[in-house]
């Protein structure tokens, strides 16, 4: 029963810029919740000693799996391929 309620959430793969103008990738269900755990510094290590600016990219996700399957393949990407994606 678990795995059918996950499946009905929407997950979104997201970007944020940080203040070294930096790049975070991840995934949530809730994107202004998450940004207000990394913001309150409850969310990932990355943003310790650096804050969070703005979600420069989102995007669906059908379920958990192909989020974090998408969330894998974008952390590859260089910066500047990283760039041209959320310019696209």
């Amino acid at each position: 029963m678990w795995g059918h309620a996950e499946s009905r959430m929407s997950w979104f793969v997201y970007i944020i810029e940080a203040s070294d103008s930096s790049l975070y990738t991840g995934i949530t269900t809730d994107l202004k919740r998450r940004f207000k755990q990394h913001k309150s510094g409850k969310g990932a290590k990355y943003f310790n000693g650096r804050s969070p600016r703005k979600f420069v990219y989102t995007e669906d996700a059908d379920n958990r799996s192909s989020a974090s399957i998408r969330e894998a393949q974008i952390k590859k990407l260089s910066k500047a391929q990283k760039l041209q994606l959320i310019s696209a």
